[in-house]
């Protein structure tokens, strides 16, 4: 297990092919994003903000795992917390939002995530350090799926203030995004079972080609903090004013 920590220390990442959730929880989670892709949200603390289902292009779903219960036991699986704790060194791992993400099938281009850094969006937490994500996968990802996939190592480049998530122009972002001297730009695949998932540091640069499988790929991408990062002071975003709250930022593992 610490050769798993280890290994995400130096690439930016790690991925865990299989699952560690229990089949029942995988299976309330499946039946739970279904219900949110329909609108049906469970809580008065759902999300609000459902863009519709459009089968051509990306579905992004902000902040839903308050809004269904097999989203919620998802996201709060012990044995799921303890495993993303043993790969970051945490000692104590909290929820702060969530994307449900479907890319149909046949999306092209419009199913595209451009690359960037998750920092470039999270200006609201004082410091990179103890901010990470958690992508589950709630389908089979394969290579035709159009897998996340991580840049290793480019975690420890720095904050670098470039690319865009919402841009599907790949080869251009990537050409403008500065790369130290002595290093290089290598790609990683998230290839993951249903049930399996990926860890990234907020600075490991990532995005995501099309879907050309015959089905789509769809995930749970659960941003959370651990004891090294702080919010920044004063600041009264929806992320950072609900640390409180265990329906809307719950722990995902407490030592």
């Amino acid at each position: 297990m610490a050769d798993d920590h280890l290994k995400y220390a130096e690439e930016g990442y790690y991925i865990e092919p299989d699952p560690v959730t229990p089949t029942h929880i995988l299976a309330r989670a499946q039946s739970g994003m279904e219900a949110v892709r329909a609108g049906i949200f469970d809580t008065t603390k759902g999300s609000t903000d459902h863009p519709g289902y459009d089968p051509t292009r990306l579905c992004k779903i902000n902040n839903c795992h308050p809004s269904d219960p097999g989203l919620y036991g998802l996201v709060t699986c012990s044995e799921l917390g303890s495993r993303v704790a043993q790969i970051t060194g945490s000692r104590f791992i909290q929820v702060w939002a969530s994307q449900l993400l479907i890319k149909p099938h046949g999306s092209q281009d419009a199913g595209q995530v451009g690359w960037h850094q998750d920092r470039q969006y999270w200006q609201y937490w004082q410091q990179a350090e103890g901010l990470f994500t958690v992508w589950i996968a709630l389908s089979e990802v394969g290579i035709s799926s159009g897998p996340m996939q991580f840049v290793t190592g480019s975690h420890a480049w720095g904050f670098k203030n470039s690319g865009d998530f919402f841009s599907h122009e790949q080869d251009s972002l990537r050409a403008a995004i500065p790369i130290p001297d002595n290093e290089s730009w290598h790609e990683k695949p998230a290839l993951l079972s249903a049930g399996g998932f990926s860890v990234h540091h907020c600075l490991t640069y990532h995005g995501s080609g099309a879907n050309v499988s015959d089905a789509p790929r769809c995930s749970l991408a659960v941003h959370v903090r651990d004891e090294r990062s702080q919010p920044v002071e004063g600041d009264t975003s929806y992320y950072t004013t609900h640390l409180d709250d265990p329906q809307i930022c719950p722990m995902m593992y407490e030592s």
